[in-house]
């Protein structure tokens, strides 16, 4: 999903993508448990809305030929195999600059084109642990844990499309192209810098906190509500604690020498969590999300992923209708909702109403413009 992901975020900001799928089609066209998508499955949806297809075999003459031509006539390539796979079929970079030589050339990889481990299968749960960021959540003593999305895939194709915006802004000012090398191990150290960087400064790894905060204190954590539903603090500055203490009527931790500074907080961890404990348990976790927040006090109740799509502004989705697959959905009549790009921009706002594409569905649009006058 990462090379994707890259060119989902590119078309959604403008960008024409053509898609060379392999004859079968993408795999993910297919992914997951639920059959009765037909080539549309959430997962390809998520990651394709508004692309071009074409079915390539490129191990084929012809149609390897079809594939230097679109390349010829492209601004970007992003391409998602193994390193070495794409030179043994002969559109790698320094083949293809023989006939674009000012073509932005971008390999997604597990472990990057010259590392040691760059012939190793990845996919994004490996990487989640060969990363260390299964590591970071949990608490210690307790098992790895993975994030539970692909986490991975998505990040590594978002530093992917930023690469290749600036590759594209290099060449306007130079005329020259790029070649990118993104490995999902490398995209997700820069993501982990807040947790890699402290142990590159002081040769201490980060200690695993569980649901407690990186600032260590027990106002940043998670707590259970009356409805048993839980809700997760984030009181870290101190001007944040004052309003917390007023607000739940406990004005003596001001003065009290447990807590009246954040390192007296942390030396006191247990004491301040069990009378949080307490007091958080007497209301229902929505009641106390809307207190705190409109107190100025960072709290949210934890949502399951159907709940927390409610939050979301209509104008953060994408309406796609799946062609020739007759599901019904919340929205009804085959039409489901894809986020956007997760952000707003005026003028030039990001997004496309076109549906992903059927296996091959392209072929005689991108054949003709092929043929046409340059």
């Amino acid at each position: 999903m990462a090379g994707p992901f890259a060119t989902h975020l590119l078309c959604l900001m403008g960008a024409e993508v053509i898609k060379i799928e392999p004859l079968k089609g993408d795999g993910f066209r297919n992914y997951g448990s639920n059959r009765d998508f037909d080539g549309m499955s959430p997962a390809f949806v998520a990651a394709n809305v508004g692309k071009k297809s074409i079915a390539l075999n490129l191990k084929d003459p012809a149609d390897l030929e079809i594939a230097r031509r679109i390349v010829g006539k492209s601004q970007v390539l992003v391409e998602n195999y193994r390193p070495g796979v794409i030179d043994r079929l002969g559109l790698g970079y320094d083949a293809v600059r023989q006939f674009r030589p000012d073509i932005v050339f971008c390999s997604v990889s597990g472990y990057g084109q010259n590392s040691p481990q760059r012939n190793w299968p990845a996919i994004d749960n490996i990487v989640q642990a060969t990363s260390g960021m299964m590591m970071l959540s949990g608490a210690e003593g307790e098992p790895p844990v993975r994030v539970g999305f692909p986490i991975v895939d998505t990040l590594t194709g978002q530093t992917a499309a930023v690469a290749i915006l600036g590759a594209l802004m290099q060449r306007e000012r130079t005329g020259q192209g790029a070649y990118i090398d993104v490995s999902m191990l490398e995209a997700s150290m820069a993501f982990m810098t807040s947790a890699l960087t402290p142990y590159l400064v002081t040769g201490t790894a980060l200690k695993r906190l569980g649901n407690t905060g990186y600032s260590e204190l027990p106002t940043a954590g998670l707590f259970v509500a009356r409805d048993g539903r839980h809700i997760s603090l984030g009181v870290v500055q101190e001007n944040q604690f004052v309003q917390l203490a007023r607000l739940l009527g406990q004005d003596q931790w001001l003065a009290d020498p447990r807590y009246a500074t954040t390192d007296a907080r942390r030396a006191n961890f247990a004491a301040m969590v069990a009378e949080l404990e307490a007091i958080l348990v007497t209301r229902d976790a929505a009641e106390w999300e809307r207190l705190l927040s409109e107190a100025g006090i960072p709290c949210g109740m934890v949502r399951r992923v159907d709940e927390a799509a409610q939050l979301c502004d209509p104008a953060a989705l994408l309406d796609v209708h799946l062609p020739n697959v007759p599901i019904s959905s919340h929205q009804g009549n085959g039409h489901v909702a894809v986020p956007n790009a997760g952000f707003r921009m005026t003028p030039g706002n990001p997004g496309t109403s076109q549906p992903p594409p059927v296996i091959d569905g392209n072929r005689d649009e991108i054949l003709a413009w092929l043929d046409a006058d340059d």
